[in-house]
């Protein structure tokens, strides 16, 4: 996995993603002005014999991009790694910043997305581009049973390696909290992102979200 977030980090593939990402972390938000932004592709985070791996959509501008962690430092963070630490994945309730000492039980956070997108909407050929990427996670991550895809992007992403590499084509949807299983007997769960906009209009609450983690680890 070292080599991998290696060659993520140094990865200039997207000319639209580059230059916005690097735009954001030079105007930055006046609240973290006097912050460095890391303003690079982001690599996943958590344990290489994650049981679970959770796959959101990208960093987000001010979170990922900003602290070079994965859902770290922005509101859609706070919401998920509160919930995470309610049943216990999580030794700490939120994720702010790289030597937060946040640690995961049994889990790996990663994205389908490396690089942050204009208004959090990456183009198909990105998607493309970033795709080998998420590949060759889930195959480091040999000891994964379960996937929970954050959203519909993150789900399509996992769909298309199933469909690619297993020759899957079972007709399926993204609902939340439905469970598919895959060729290679890993459960793919279906969950709405945490987003502010998906928290602020009820579609996630924070009881949903335990109740979803609590079905996933089995507790």
């Amino acid at each position: 996995m070292i080599s991998l977030n290696k060659e993520i980090v140094n990865c200039k593939k997207c000319k639209r993603l580059v230059e916005f990402r690097e735009k954001i972390a030079s105007e930055k938000r006046k609240q973290y002005e006097s912050e460095v932004y890391w303003g690079k592709p982001i690599t996943g985070f958590g344990e290489i014999n994650a049981q679970v791996i959770i796959v959101g959509l990208a960093p987000a501008a001010h979170g990922g991009n900003r602290t070079g962690r994965v859902f770290t430092g922005d509101k859609s963070a706070t919401f998920l790694y509160r919930c995470l630490n309610k049943v216990g994945i999580s030794n700490l309730n939120d994720s702010t910043k790289v030597d937060d000492g946040l640690k995961l039980k049994k889990t790996y956070i990663t994205t389908a997305l490396k690089c942050v997108p204009p208004q959090d909407k990456p183009t198909a050929n990105e998607l493309i581009e970033c795709f080998n990427f998420f590949k060759q996670e889930l195959e480091e991550l040999k000891r994964s049973k379960k996937i929970i895809a954050l959203g519909k992007i993150a789900f399509d992403a996992c769909i298309k390696y199933y469909k690619k590499f297993y020759n899957f084509n079972d007709k399926v949807k993204f609902i939340h909290s439905e469970k598919y299983l895959m060729p290679d007997n890993k459960e793919l769960y279906c969950c709405y992102h945490p987003s502010p906009r998906n928290v602020n209009t009820g579609r996630i609450n924070e009881k949903m979200m335990i109740n979803f983690l609590k079905e996933v680890f089995e507790l």
